[in-house]
This record gives C-alpha cells, structure tokens and sequence, in this order.
C-alpha cells in the first residue's frame, strides 16, 4: 500500500496543481481504507509519514506535504511536527511561517517534474 501512495503522489506532483485530500488519495490509489474508522486514518497517516520520512533521508522533498485534510488551509499540526522531527525547524514556526508548506510544495514539484529525477527515483 505505501508503494502505491508514494506512486499516486509522484504522479500527482508531476501532472496536477494544488493539493489532494485524503479521501481522493483513499479513492484515486485504490487504497480501500474507510476514514471514518479512526483506527485506518491513523494507519493512513502513519503510512504518509513514514514515505515522508524515508524520502527526506534520500535527500527528497516529503510527498505528504501534498496530502491535505479536505475543507482545512494546510495542514495539520501533525505533519508540522513530522518536518520537526526531519530537522526543519519547531513546529509552532514552521505552522505559522506561511511560505513554508508552499516552498515545499513548491520543491516537491520541481524535484518531481524534473526528468533525470523521476526516471531515477520513482
């Protein structure tokens, strides 16, 4: 399942704009979890923090931070606290720093988008 995530989040960061919400991710990945159930939510999250993780050790920008809760701004405190964990700074400051989830969306397209990068990595 983590595979096809990671895969649904790099083809989405080469050919589409903005964010994608869990449930879209749920449904367009085929990842056959109910986010009602609090329990496969949290799997789900801890599925994305995981690839986030692993990406950002190979030197990636993390691919959760275009996954967004469906009707919010952002995201939520716990991928600000994922990014602290991964070195970027205190939480609290990354959240309210406005550039910083667009900057990294940002990157994360550029890398994505870039054809050495993809054919390597994806």
């Amino acid at each position: 399942m983590i595979g096809r995530i990671r895969t649904y989040l790099i083809r989405y960061s080469r050919q589409q704009s903005g964010t994608v919400s869990y449930l879209t991710l749920v449904q367009e990945a085929e990842l056959g979890l109910n986010l009602e159930i609090s329990h496969e939510k949290s799997r789900l999250n801890e599925m994305l923090a995981e690839i986030s993780m692993s990406e950002y050790e190979e030197g990636r920008p993390p691919l959760s931070c275009l996954v967004k809760v469906q009707g919010s701004k952002g995201q939520g405190d716990n991928f600000y606290k994922l990014c602290e964990k991964m070195g970027m700074g205190e939480w609290r400051s990354l959240k309210q720093n406005e550039d910083f989830l667009k900057d990294l969306i940002s990157e994360c397209r550029a890398f994505w988008r870039d054809e050495a990068n993809f054919q390597n990595f994806a």
